[in-house]
């Protein structure tokens, strides 16, 4: 990854964060990408103090918003840079019943982690494949694997991520063109999102169940750039994907339901 350019959305903290730092030591450029440009600043100016010879660029962007994918897409080619390594790692979750969750929460979900990231990679994909090669990590979830009542919307849309993913990797290694797309799929990770009052109800974990930002990075960036088409990481994780196929799908959920019911505050 020497002198290449990586761009990682959600970039201020948990995985997304791990991951900027792990490519900056790897002497990759980096473009940060979230919502919260002063915190982002502050990043930048901590990798650059530490890896002097990378570059480190911030643009602020709400991928929630009507062609933000675009709008940031635009940005990167205006300032003439070379996007080698795309890690679509913003996304939100909504806690609760469905019915009660607040609708356009719900909606903001869904343009962050299926349209936002749908677009971003056809985007840079393309662009990638002009130069013939190219890097994109998109960050699903364990939740791709399962129906899960009570985060409902939040485990279709990874599950829309998961299946996405696996078929643009075998499209793009059968077109020759040189990129390679990797479906990331985390268990439970110790990140904002396991304790965040916007999202909804918390869902009460172990912490002996948690995984951290950095392993889960690391496994991430290692898989993708093996060309691998998806990484669960975690042996207890992968163990739970192959216990997925053993059950019809309704049975999944109602063995899910029952637990995210008698976990959630």
């Amino acid at each position: 990854m020497q002198n290449k350019t990586t761009l990682v959305t959600g970039a201020s903290d948990g995985i997304g964060l791990e991951c900027c730092k792990i490519l900056a030591a790897k002497g990759s450029n980096l473009i940060l990408v979230s919502r919260r440009k002063p915190l982002l600043d502050e990043i930048a100016e901590s990798l650059k103090e530490q890896y002097p010879t990378i570059s480190c660029t911030v643009m602020a962007a709400d991928l929630a918003a009507p062609q933000a994918a675009q709008e940031l897409f635009q940005r990167v080619q205006e300032q003439g840079l070379e996007v080698d390594f795309l890690i679509n790692n913003a996304g939100l979750l909504q806690n609760g019943f469905f019915t009660e969750l607040d609708l356009a929460a719900q909606e903001r979900m869904i343009s962050v982690n299926i349209l936002a990231l749908t677009s971003l990679t056809h985007l840079f994909a393309n662009n990638m494949a002009s130069r013939n090669g190219g890097h994109i990590l998109n960050v699903a979830s364990l939740a791709a694997w399962m129906p899960i009542p009570n985060q409902n919307v939040y485990a279709a849309s990874k599950a829309y991520v998961l299946s996405f993913t696996q078929a643009l990797h075998d499209e793009l290694n059968a077109s020759n063109s040189g990129v390679t797309v990797t479906a990331l799929c985390p268990g439970y990770t110790a990140t904002k999102m396991m304790d965040n009052p916007d999202q909804g109800g918390k869902l009460l974990v172990p912490s002996s169940m948690l995984q951290s930002p950095r392993e889960v990075a690391e496994q991430g960036i290692e898989a993708c750039l093996a060309g691998r088409p998806t990484i669960v990481t975690g042996l207890a994780n992968r163990i739970t994907v192959a216990i997925t196929r053993l059950f019809s799908r309704m049975t999944l959920a109602k063995i899910a339901g029952r637990y995210y019911r008698s976990n959630m505050q």
